[in-house]
């Protein structure tokens, strides 16, 4: 199934392949391929830096489930089915978000950037630690690399991405925006 481009589309159908990843994960204590990251903190990191981007950027509140801690699951559902409100609201469509760091952007195409393909990446890191479906859109995977490779040094300096794992040149489009987001594409889990 291709992809959507629309913000609020594309959002549901990549928080869609999560929430099954995030459903079918049996340990929440299994390391992952980000140093030091269990499969919790995946979804931890996902459910603890938006809201905050959001609100500051966008003066949007999300609605907040259980903590990651006591139930992983239900964190990440109510968490994406309030991201996924918010893009399916019309007036969405009119708000901007505004962030010091990347200025004033409307705010279905900040999400999808941001936050929509941070998912999409993440997704990647949850199935391979708990032994589950890995395999990334192939066409989002091209659209991620080519939109990151020329800004490379900005988002090495943030320090939101680890150095880059050196893959083989003729390696499948995944594979390179793995290496290329500080993964070993050959991580197996213990």
């Amino acid at each position: 199934m291709a992809l959507s481009e629309r913000p609020d589309e594309r959002h549901r159908q990549v928080a869609a392949v999560f929430t099954e990843r995030v459903r079918g994960t049996r340990s929440w204590d299994v390391p992952t391929p980000v140093a030091g990251w269990t499969a919790r903190d995946v979804v931890r990191h996902l459910t603890d830096w938006f809201p905050a981007f959001l609100e500051s950027g966008a003066g949007i509140e999300l609605r907040r489930g259980p903590s990651v801690d006591e139930d992983p699951v239900t964190a990440w559902e109510v968490q994406c089915e309030a991201v996924q409100e918010v893009l399916d609201d019309p007036a969405s469509a009119e708000r901007t978000l505004t962030n010091p760091n990347i200025g004033s952007m409307p705010l279905p195409g900040a999400i999808d950037r941001f936050y929509t393909a941070d998912v999409f990446m993440h997704t990647w890191d949850l199935a391979r630690a708990t032994g589950q479906d890995d395999r990334l859109d192939p066409d989002l995977c091209e659209e991620l690399l080519s939109g990151m490779e020329p800004v490379e040094e900005v988002l090495r300096a943030s320090g939101q991405f680890g150095s880059r794992v050196e893959v083989p040149a003729d390696a499948d489009v995944q594979t390179r925006l793995i290496g290329f987001i500080g993964r070993d594409p050959s991580w197996k889990a213990s």
